[in-house]
């Protein structure tokens, strides 16, 4: 039996905006691992519209806090469709080599002090773009700048030796996944949506190693 605290780092597909549940792919994950008989405590530290740069900023501290020395601590980070979307009148939110950069920081700081993941970003329904989650503020997200940014972030995984789950590309050929993301905001998928996704994870090498 594992006993794991996890903090989960990321952004609103971490935190699960959308999901009625208030659960989002984490606590399905953590879920199911205590279903097993695992004992883990789960951490969300998503926090909507969060880039790499804001995040880089953050982690750190925040995981350091509930994850104290003596304890079995592991860390899952997920992150980077902000960094894709056009803010209107703006641009590009994170530029591809600036997102790189804070990446590659985040991840070999992360990895060097306790077990760390990495999960990619996730497609979204582009019909329903821009989103606009106040008056006044406007992002265009589109999956050609999401799947060039999961992609360099597996070749970078690779070079730093962390683990790293692309899901754009079975998330994106799966039907059910653009239907429960329309049916929320174009982004943020309803309820069963992030089961699709916590389904994905818990079917991982990466994932499953840790609870073996």
């Amino acid at each position: 039996m594992a006993a794991l605290r996890v903090c989960f780092v990321g952004d609103s597909i971490t935190n699960g905006t959308g999901d009625r549940d208030f659960l989002g792919w984490p606590g399905r994950l953590c879920r199911a691992g205590v279903a097993a008989g695992h004992d883990l405590t789960c951490y969300n530290l998503g926090v909507r519209a969060d880039t790499s740069s804001l995040l880089r900023a953050r982690w750190e501290a925040e995981c350091r806090a509930r994850l104290p020395e003596g304890v079995n601590g592991r860390l899952i980070f997920a992150f980077g469709v902000n960094d894709t979307a056009e803010e209107l009148g703006k641009g590009v939110r994170v530029p591809l080599a600036e997102s790189l950069a804070n990446a590659e920081a985040i991840l070999t700081q992360a990895k060097a002090w306790k077990p760390a993941l990495w999960i990619g970003p996730a497609p979204v329904v582009e019909a329903k773009q821009p989103l606009r989650p106040y008056p006044g503020l406007a992002y265009d997200f589109r999956n050609g700048r999401i799947a060039e940014t999961s992609a360099a972030y597996a070749a970078l995984a690779r070079d730093i030796g962390v683990p790293y789950l692309e899901v754009f590309e079975p998330l994106r050929a799966d039907p059910d996944w653009s239907r429960h993301v329309d049916a929320g905001d174009g982004v943020h998928p309803v309820a069963d949506g992030y089961g699709a996704m916590t389904r994905l994870i818990e079917a991982w090498p990466a994932w499953k190693a840790w609870l073996a």
